[in-house]
């Protein structure tokens, strides 16, 4: 459940229309600071320091961590999301790197506590996610936690409900997971149901 420290957790840089639509409760946000918070407190009470994250954007959940002194790399394919994280996080490593490449070639020989990616993944068709989410899990040290909070949803029924519901605004770039579809690829995977179209992911590593 989201507390009253995780809502003031993502107050700050928090994007109007994200905003709106999470306290509208309405797609394409709908539990957004809840996933972001869920993910937060699974990292805080879990072993470990060093995080990858991947598609940090405005950087609300890597700063925080940075603050609470976890160790943070960071991929973003956009300069000025670069630009402003570098000064929110000086000692943090950032790297402009495109994931939809796959597993950047300058970061192989590294492996981290947890890696995260939040509200990102989307961008991804079926095929690309796998390839990535296995690269992915390859650089978790043991005992380590890949967390994925998105758009998302149980079964492909709970997706056509939703797209039917919010036709106009539906976003068809966007390649939303779906629990029951990635599954079987995926069996060690796990999903907390956050709101009708959001949820987190989670992969541990042995």
């Amino acid at each position: 459940m989201l507390n009253s420290q995780g809502f003031d957790l993502w107050a700050e840089g928090y994007d109007k229309s994200v905003q709106q639509s999470d306290e509208d409760h309405s797609y394409p946000f709908a539990g957004y600071r809840q996933v972001l918070n869920t993910i937060y407190q699974k990292i805080r009470t879990h072993a470990g320091k060093s995080v990858l994250d991947v598609g940090f954007g405005t950087g609300i959940l890597a700063q925080k961590l940075y603050q609470d002194g976890y160790r943070i790399t960071g991929l973003d394919f956009s300069d000025q999301m670069l630009a402003i994280a570098k000064e929110k996080m000086p000692d943090a490593s950032l790297y402009r790197h495109d994931f939809s490449a796959g597993y950047p070639d300058f970061l192989q020989a590294e492996a981290f506590d947890f890696i995260v990616c939040t509200y990102a993944i989307h961008h991804l068709e079926d095929p690309q996610k796998l390839r990535l989410i296995n690269a992915l899990f390859s650089h978790l040290s043991a005992g380590g936690l890949l967390l994925i909070g998105d758009v998302a949803f149980e079964s492909a029924a709970e997706q056509d409900a939703c797209r039917s519901r919010y036709e106009d605004e539906w976003d068809e770039d966007e390649f939303y997971m779906v629990k029951e579809v990635l599954q079987p690829s995926l069996p060690h995977m796990t999903f907390e149901k956050i709101s009708f179209c959001a949820g987190v992911f989670t992969i541990g590593k042995p």
